[in-house]
């Protein structure tokens, strides 16, 4: 038995305490708000993330940084946004003999780095791996069979996450590509906001099938660029985590581009939702890293002109099927 912390009260930070609970691990849930702490603890259930999820009684739920630290491994599931703000309630206590792990997905824009590098700048010492994959909270928590990667430089780090949270429907392969797990797993999130807006605008599966592979190519040319295995994107965090998001009901960042089809903006629809949607500030990231690295990413840079610039969809579609002709590979 290991002992947990799982920081962050969002659908996927509960679902996977209720992993760690199953597997007989002792199990503490962090949320940064008291009052919604509190709400947890008397209801049992996550009512606005996860509704009808029941919490088990031996999950503890705090508010208090110190009442989390009392752990071996944390699990970091605070939005990028949010992470380095939250990591500074952490940084003091956090010394060598920790495991974090980050299953968060996406890139810190001002600084564009990785939640994994993050971590390592904020609590320094500590042993980082990275949780990623086709892992939709709300099939997790009946049961339903996921495949994940653990991934970390250190083998052992890596090892040790996967026989933490690996059980009957929870399947965990290791990796030692850090960079590229990471990666896919934040690129996903935009190519994932252009098939929603495939869905939205209803160009069909011919079309869609077209952008997830050319999405997949733009991600495995800047993760490549960027210091990671090229193989990796065609892995469960690349591809695998690519065709979830991109076909669930319960993709948020699918979700985005539907509505950004149907002529919503992007501030009207992240101030309609508690969820984060992570692929709309990645957006910017990823064509900034596309910049510095001299990299062509037509999916993406279409992207962040509807978010950011008010590019019409149907636009932004028809700017794309009319590129200069050129070879696949």
């Amino acid at each position: 038995m290991s002992v947990v912390s799982v920081l962050g009260d969002g659908a996927w930070g509960t679902a996977l305490s209720l992993v760690l609970v199953k597997n007989g691990h002792d199990v503490t849930l962090w949320s940064a708000f008291p009052d919604y702490a509190d709400t947890l603890k008397v209801k049992r259930e996550n009512v606005r993330y996860l509704p009808g999820v029941p919490l088990p009684g031996n999950l503890r739920i705090t508010s208090a940084a110190r009442d989390a630290l009392n752990a071996s491994v944390l699990v970091m599931a605070i939005p990028t946004k949010y992470m380095r703000v939250t990591l500074g309630r952490f940084s003091a206590a956090v010394d060598p003999g920790h495991v974090v792990v980050s299953v968060t997905k996406g890139i810190e824009h001002q600084t564009r780095m990785r939640p994994t590098e993050i971590i390592q700048e904020l609590l320094a010492g500590a042993r980082v791996a990275v949780l990623c994959g086709p892992s939709h909270a709300e099939e997790v928590v009946k049961g339903l069979p996921a495949a994940v990667v653990a991934a970390s430089p250190d083998a052992a780090v890596a090892e040790g996450v996967q026989k933490l949270f690996r059980n009957e429907t929870f399947r965990v392969y290791t990796s030692a590509d850090m960079t590229g797990v990471e990666l896919g797993g934040a690129f996903k999130n935009v190519i994932a906001i252009a098939a929603g807006m495939c869905d939205g605008l209803g160009l069909g599966d011919n079309a869609k099938s077209a952008l997830l592979t050319r999405g997949v190519e733009e991600m495995r040319r800047l993760g490549g660029e960027m210091g990671a295995d090229r193989n990796t994107f065609f892995g469960l965090s690349g591809i695998g985590d690519l065709i979830t998001t991109c076909s669930s009901p319960y993709g948020r960042n699918r979700e985005v581009g539907i509505r950004l089809a149907r002529g919503e903006k992007a501030a009207e629809i992240e101030s309609s939702t508690d969820a984060v949607a992570e692929g709309v500030l990645t957006a910017r990231s990823v064509c900034e890293l596309a910049r510095i690295h001299n990299v062509e990413m037509p999916i993406c840079l279409e992207v962040y002109r509807v978010i950011y610039e008010g590019k019409d969809p149907v636009a932004a579609a028809r700017d794309l099927m009319t590129r200069l002709p050129r070879p696949e590979f």
